[in-house]
């Protein structure tokens, strides 16, 4: 496995859902605040993103509007038109005389296990627009037209092929979005998955993370000598790279004792551990607790989200309250 499809996977719970929708203008809805991610994309026509608490976006043909955290939003025609409150497969007419310009989006949402974010998605911003670029991002502009005939001309199989075009969207968007990032972020996690040598530790550590690796190992695996590999690591992904190592170790483990019932000592070996005491030790300093008290309880621990490594909590944020 990849980081970004490892950190794609271990939020990604429950079914997504889309559906194309035909808006007629005069027009505008709302999106209410959940805890899940949505998509927006224009397949025809121009419209407007409202996000909470920020300025309008304006949206043409072919953009494509990620929102990573549902604090809620909404879409218009125009910004000051009124709001309803959105009803999924909406399909206003629009061959009476005088109707008013027509728009069509494809809207889908995902549900998000937000206990222990990657700090990889922990970082996305709250608005992740991709605006419509010819020649750009091939495979999400073809995920996107299967997705969307999918839905409009549906058959044998629909429900299990939207699904996974659903997923597979979400992976192109983010893959799009890191990719056009690292191009102007010197820094952080665009730019650790641009990067050579980090992305070949990282992906060295998801593909095998009971591997016994050493800071010399992965500078071996990035082609760099040990003090420029650790600098360089540290600097990009924001932890040295075995404390990174534990807590992804850790972040697996967890969800090993959460869908699994298999041993603890093979718990600890699929996680790099060879021994249950030392995986028991290592566990309870990151999570305060045993593993076993941790299995017979996890929701203890889940309600109140973790904070991904060098991810600082931030303040509670505010639906639209009133349009």
């Amino acid at each position: 496995m990849d980081v970004l499809s490892d950190a794609v996977l271990t939020m990604r719970v429950g079914r997504p859902h889309s559906n194309r929708n035909l808006l007629r203008a005069p027009w505008g809805v709302r999106f209410p605040a959940t805890d899940g991610a949505g998509f927006h994309i224009v397949l025809g026509g121009t419209c407007w993103l409202l996000p909470a608490g920020a300025e309008p976006v304006r949206l043409a043909a072919g953009d494509i509007v990620l929102l990573p955290r549902e604090p809620g939003h909404a879409l218009a025609d125009e910004p000051g038109s009124p709001l309803v409150p959105f009803q999924p497969g909406r399909r206003d007419r629009h061959d009476e005389p005088g109707a008013g310009a027509v728009t069509e989006l494809l809207c889908g949402a995902y549900v998000l296990d937000r206990w222990r974010p990657h700090p990889l998605l922990a970082d996305l911003p709250d608005v992740m627009h991709l605006p419509a670029h010819i020649g750009r991002h091939p495979r999400l502009r073809a995920a996107v037209g299967m997705l969307g005939a999918e839905l409009a001309e549906p058959g044998a199989g629909t429900g299990a092929s939207v699904s996974a075009l659903l997923d597979l969207l979400l992976l192109y968007m983010l893959r799009a979005w890191f990719e056009e990032m690292s191009a102007a972020s010197p820094s952080g996690w665009p730019a650790a998955l641009a990067d050579p040598a980090v992305s070949a530790a990282l992906e060295a550590m998801h593909a095998e993370p009971a591997a016994p690796w050493t800071v010399a190992g992965l500078a071996d695996r990035a082609g760099l000598s040990r003090t420029v590999f650790a600098q360089r690591f540290t600097a990009l992904v924001g932890r040295p790279p075995l404390a990174y190592l534990t807590w992804w170790r850790m972040t697996a483990a967890a969800r090993l004792l959460r869908e699994t019932d298999g041993p603890l000592s093979a718990v600890a070996r699929r996680c790099g551990y060879a021994s249950e005491f030392a995986f028991a030790k290592a566990f309870k300093r990151e999570f305060a607790v045993t593993p076993g008290v941790f299995r017979r309880a996890p929701d203890l621990l889940v309600t109140a989200p973790a904070t991904a490594p060098g991810v600082a909590p931030g303040p509670p944020q505010n639906g639209l309250s009133r349009r």
